[in-house]
């Protein structure tokens, strides 16, 4: 696998591609943010008329990272998703994993011919058990080399206050990878490259099952010391699994692996540690999720990893333990108490 190990530097023309950015959430804001620092136009779909009129005419989104004030000169917001495609040469989705498949049900596939698409998902298609990268191969018919991943550590809430984070740009064609790249460096965002497309977004994919551990636990009231051995044997497990489904050399203690994964158990913005942090205060799974009004990826993702582990029979506990309170509703207590054995 090739990895850089440094930042790029490189300086562009951007004005050569126009990126078409679809969703309306805080990461599509984000992103939005991001881009307008560096390219001239950017296109942008979501799905709320309301939120796209508050955009234009307050410079905000109306739900979302609210104290960004974006810049609307340099943004073609619209609830027109065809338009937003054809416009567009780069496509990026940013929406809910259980919204791709109805938003792109009966969409014209020929409309993505030749372009570039980039998941920033950060979950998995619920109905396939497919990593979005494989959603995109097969239903726009996108080669694999002509698909990306934004992966973090990167919170949307710190993008929004500016503070120094790190994205990887996942490509198998490195030129598309050391392009998007560029594009998305910043004074405040640092990018390195990838090609590992499937560890990188199965990494992404099961560190939000372990947040959802990892706020199960801090609910319960178990301290720094056992979490610390949680998520210890959470990058084993992600190292494991991944190693088995994309067999290729990686390292797994570089920061879009292992980074994203300590940024999703422990940050107070990672939305997956919250609901699990409610579950282990006794809330059912319908009433937290009612509470967070915001999608938990882990959720969706523990039950398609389950599901697509029946084939690689991989060792994974605390996956086990979050299936079985989430979806066999085993107490919270009673399942911990039993992980804690199984935990070196």
């Amino acid at each position: 696998m090739r990895r850089k190990c440094i930042f790029v530097e490189r300086t562009m023309d951007k004005s050569e591609k126009i990126i078409g950015v679809i969703g309306g959430g805080s990461w599509a804001t984000a992103l939005i943010k991001i881009l307008t620092e560096n390219v001239s136009k950017v296109n942008w779909y979501m799905r709320n008329e309301e939120a796209v009129e508050h955009i234009l005419k307050y410079q905000r989104n109306l739900k979302y990272l609210q104290g960004v004030e974006l810049k609307t000169d340099k943004i073609n917001v619209s609830t027109n998703l065809i338009q937003t495609v054809k416009s567009s040469d780069i496509i990026i989705l940013a929406t809910p994993s259980a919204f791709l498949t109805s938003l792109f049900e009966d969409f014209p596939k020929e409309l993505f011919e030749g372009k570039t698409i980039f998941s920033a998902v950060k979950g998995i298609i619920p109905e396939y058990h497919a990593i979005p990268a494989r959603f995109i191969h097969k239903t726009f018919d996108t080669p694999y080399d002509k698909i990306g991943i934004i992966c973090g550590p990167c919170h949307a809430e710190e993008v929004a206050l500016e503070r120094l984070s790190y994205l990887t740009i996942v490509c198998q064609d490195e030129d598309i990878a050391d392009d998007m790249a560029d594009r998305f460096k910043t004074r405040y965002i640092k990018t390195t490259t990838s090609d590992d497309l499937f560890g990188t977004e199965l990494s992404a994919i099961l560190k939000n099952v372990y947040a959802i551990a990892s706020g199960i636990c801090a609910g319960l009231g178990y301290g720094d010391n056992f979490q610390a051995v949680l998520i210890s044997n959470a990058i084993q497990e992600i190292e494991n699994f991944i190693d088995e489904v994309s067999p290729i050399h990686r390292d797994v203690k570089s920061s879009a692996y292992l980074g994203d994964l300590l940024v999703t158990a422990y940050s107070k913005f990672s939305r997956n540690r919250t609901f699990g942090f409610m579950i282990g205060k006794g809330y059912s799974v319908k009433i937290a999720q009612m509470e967070m009004d915001m999608i938990a990826e882990g959720y969706y993702a523990v039950k398609s990893v389950m599901e697509i582990n029946k084939k690689f029979n991989v060792e994974m506990p605390i996956v086990e333990a979050v299936n079985n309170i989430i979806y066999e509703r085993i107490s919270p207590v009673i399942e911990m108490k039993i992980l804690t054995d199984r935990l070196s």
